[in-house]
């Protein structure tokens, strides 16, 4: 059942009358405005293999291999034979007929063994003497994946016919072996063979995988020349290869002059516009289609409900559901349409439908899992997409495939699930995966997210092959972890091997240029950027903004923003306002807000209103933070969980424990961090035993910076016991490795008079930081040890650990107190 949100417009859309009726009236018609005949080059300048124009295309969706063909494309060629044209009869055919009968009656589950008594028994009886047993063994022969059995039979048979050469070219296909079709329609044309529709389809196939435009184009010309166009199935291979190798005005050229459509006409541009990135294209051909009075089938079905997936339109896709129920095909029959209309619900954020959907299937593919694995972790269902994954494999004994791994690895690295990411590494590594460039890609990301940079650069350094995303991923990485002088290197080696770099590499490097010492290098990207012509793409501007702030130049940051004033959207204000508050410069986030409220018409989003609360309570304006929370609360943002956290930092910070308490129960809507900020709120306002309090309240596992905040609360009250009871917590879940852990330990017991324990907590630290040894400095100067805190402070100099304004404020006091 649909959930009750969709279900009335779900209802409403199956008694529609007309699927023409109800779209060509809809928003559809102006998606779109363009002529299916504008900018056509008429078939006829292709002769003499005339070459018709191309265009370059960013094909970026994989979300057309759920909708016809397992491999994403469709097959014309793998089935060529069920259809092939009859030979004539033979003079002993009667003799050779109950071979022939047995061998055909296999191909359907052909396999290895049989393959080879078929043989013998064809060998026996003398059938191989008859080319329509030869043709189905050999047939037999490549469904089961013995190509070179199927090799060595075209090998032996001497008088081949247009249908064999066909058989031996679509057992190529079969088998992936584009190239060898190749070699075999050439060795045939160059033989004197004659070749028919189904060589030119058969080849055309074999250039669509290969991706290879030019040879395609030359097929095209000479099934102009032969007159083999206006074979239905070839004209339909010629607009599919043209689509698959990113030609789309050349597909639609083809299609235009096509006179006698079929289905499979309208379903090769359907599908090609939406490969293309042209969703509302296919839409439109869709749409067209139905008011031509063509009956849709499930491949066309599920093309549009993908389309109205990217293009949000949702009504529409409402209403093609309707109608393909009411036309009988039901998601629960039809495999590639309850695909498709997995990934539209879980956009729709409707996943009670989607579930529905998943649930009624009769047959589930990978396609099927893998939607929704990404609708659960689109929809910040986490839980059910790792439990959907195991019960993939263990329940329906289906493995992932790479799909599958660049669906969750991703995931798991924005959510820092470092464990999970590792797992999927090691199913990579075991099923012999890992020459995929987006496998390894995905886990470069992933180890660099999670903080583990040294993974990440062995598997950089250990590729044996590297795209252009492999280098930016890891230029990003080194970046994201403060790497900044490894980033720029690295920027530096792939400038070496790369003539032209895209909009992504400025993106990675930009984020390594974080202080003044890094200002001249980045000036330089900033006019390199210009020169490569991305000073119109507002994504590079905006992060050239962060630069200048990031090195302490907010003059030029602000220059760079006024001359763009004209086209700036709501993430330039926010690139201005967030980075000036990350960067401690509050004043001026507050200003820039100001201006973007009076003279910009862009309205500030959850993200800029967090920076701004976080800005007031640094600077401890009370009132204009409490006018900024009435105009969270005006515009509905105050139910994001982010400014409600936010919210209450805010007022921790101003000392009104009191607020910070009213904000936090304005949802019930709280998660971890909503937690640690209120415990943070009340306990640096001395209300530490409510801190304890809430503490024990707590809905969450707590964290290390729960922990902290709590161990805080402990210091204050001198109490002790608590302290011992959460110490005994930080070593059953290994927070002690955790080195701001230790140094509030250490803190504790020190204020709590047992500086031995102290000690002992501080020695046994594994890795010690700066913090940890102030706290210890601390502590001697706390029990009247000055010369024990000097020693500490030498001893920490001599391990190399820079000292900060904490460690000299330590030894100050120690020497005013002793003074």
């Amino acid at each position: 059942m649909l959930s009750p949100k969709i279900q009335t417009k779900f209802t409403k859309s199956i008694h529609r009358p007309s699927l023409a009726t109800i779209l060509l009236n809809s928003k559809i018609s102006q998606l779109l405005h363009f002529s299916t005949h504008s900018s056509f080059i008429p078939i006829q300048e292709l002769s003499n293999h005339a070459i018709l124009p191309t265009k370059t295309s960013h094909i970026i969706s994989r979300t057309c291999a759920t909708l016809s063909h397992p491999t994403g494309h469709f097959s014309y060629a793998y089935q060529v034979l069920d259809k092939m044209p009859q030979r004539k009869q033979q003079s002993d055919y009667t003799l050779t007929w109950d071979a022939f009968k047995i061998i055909q009656s296999s191909i359907a589950e052909p396999n290895v063994t049989n393959a080879a008594m078929l043989h013998a028994l064809a060998v026996k009886q003398g059938a191989l003497t008859d080319l329509r047993t030869a043709t189905s063994l050999l047939t037999v022969y490549s469904r089961s994946k013995e190509f070179g059995s199927s090799l060595a039979l075209f090998d032996e048979v001497l008088d081949r016919d247009v249908v064999f050469w066909n058989a031996m070219m679509s057992a190529c296909i079969e088998n992936k072996c584009f190239q060898a079709v190749i070699d075999f329609f050439k060795k045939m044309v160059g033989e004197g063979n004659v070749f028919d529709p189904t060589s030119l389809v058969i080849a055309l196939s074999a250039f669509t995988n290969l991706k290879n435009l030019g040879n395609g184009k030359v097929v095209h010309g000479l099934s102009i020349k032969t007159g083999m166009l206006s074979d239905t199935v070839l004209s339909n291979a010629v607009i599919d290869m043209y689509a698959k190798c990113g030609d789309l005005c050349s597909s639609e050229c083809v299609f235009a002059g096509i006179e006698c459509k079929d289905l499979v006409t309208w379903n090769s541009i359907i599908s090609g516009c939406f490969y293309n990135n042209h969703p509302e294209k296919s839409l439109w051909y869709f749409v067209h289609m139905a008011s031509c009075g063509y009956q849709a089938d499930d491949t066309s079905i599920s093309c549009a409900v993908a389309a109205c997936t990217y293009l949000h339109e949702f009504g529409i896709g409402l209403a093609i559901h309707g109608w393909g129920l009411k036309s009988g095909y039901a998601e629960n029959n039809y495999i590639s349409v309850a695909n498709a209309l997995i990934s539209f619900y879980f956009q729709l954020r409707d996943i009670h439908a989607g579930e529905s959907v998943f649930k009624g299937m009769v047959v589930k593919n990978v396609v099927s899992w893998n939607a929704m694995i990404k609708g659960f972790f689109t929809n910040g269902e986490d839980v059910k997409a790792f439990c959907l994954l195991r019960d993939m494999q263990f329940v329906a004994s289906i493995q992932p495939d790479i799909t599958t791994l660049v669906t969750i690895i991703p995931f798991c690295a924005e959510l820092i699930l470092l464990r999970e990411g590792k797992a999927a590494h090691g199913f990579i590594v075991r099923r012999e995966m890992a020459s995929e460039l987006s496998v390894i890609n995905s886990l470069i990301n992933m180890y660099s997210k999670c903080n583990n940079i040294k993974k990440a650069e062995f598997l950089f350094s250990t590729m044996p092959k590297k795209d252009l995303v492999a280098w930016n991923t890891m230029i990003f990485g080194y970046a994201q972890n403060g790497q900044s002088w490894e980033a720029q290197t690295l920027f530096k080696k792939m400038l070496g091997r790369y003539s032209s770099c895209t909009l992504p590499t400025l993106l990675a490097i930009i984020p390594s240029f974080d202080s003044p010492e890094s200002l001249q290098f980045g000036r330089s990207i900033h006019g390199w950027s210009m020169k490569l012509g991305f000073s119109s793409q507002i994504f590079a501007l905006n992060s050239l903004m962060y630069m200048y702030i990031n090195c302490g130049v907010l003059s030029d940051a602000f220059a760079l923003f006024g001359s763009i004033s004209s086209r700036v959207d709501v993430s330039s204000w926010n690139t201005i306002v967030v980075g000036c508050t990350q960067k401690g410069h509050f004043w001026e986030a507050l200003e820039y807000f100001d201006l973007m409220r009076k003279t910009s018409q862009v309205h500030c989003n959850p993200i800029t209103l967090v920076s701004v609360i976080s800005a007031c309570g640094n600077l401890g304006l009370a009132f204009q933070g409490k006018l900024i929370h009435n105009l969270a609360l005006k515009t509905g943002a105050s139910t994001n969980l982010q400014v409600q956290n936010s919210l209450v930092t805010m007022y921790g910070r101003l000392g009104d424990s009191e607020s910070a308490r009213l904000a936090f129960n304005h949802s019930d809507d709280h998660n971890l961090c909503s937690w640690n900020c209120l415990i943070s709120a009340v306990s640096q306002n001395e209300d530490a035993k409510i801190a304890l309090q809430l503490f024990r309240s707590l809905e969450f596992e707590p964290n290390e910076i729960t922990i902290s905040t709590v161990l805080s609360a402990c210091t204050h009250l001198g109490a002790m016991t608590y302290g011992k009871q959460i110490h005994g917590h930080i070593f059953r879940f290994g927070f002690y490795k955790n080195p701001f852990i230790s140094a509030a330990l250490s803190d504790m017991y020190s204020n709590c008079g047992r500086l031995d324990i102290a000690e002992r907590v501080f020695l046994s630290s594994p890795e010690k930081s700066v913090a940890a040894w102030n706290s210890l400095i601390s502590a001697y100067g706390f029990h009247n040890f000055g010369s024990k805190a000097i020693q500490t402070f030498q001893e920490m100099i001599r391990y190399g650990i820079r000292p900060t304004n904490g460690s000299f404020t330590s030894l100050l006091s120690l020497a005013a107190m002793q003074g």
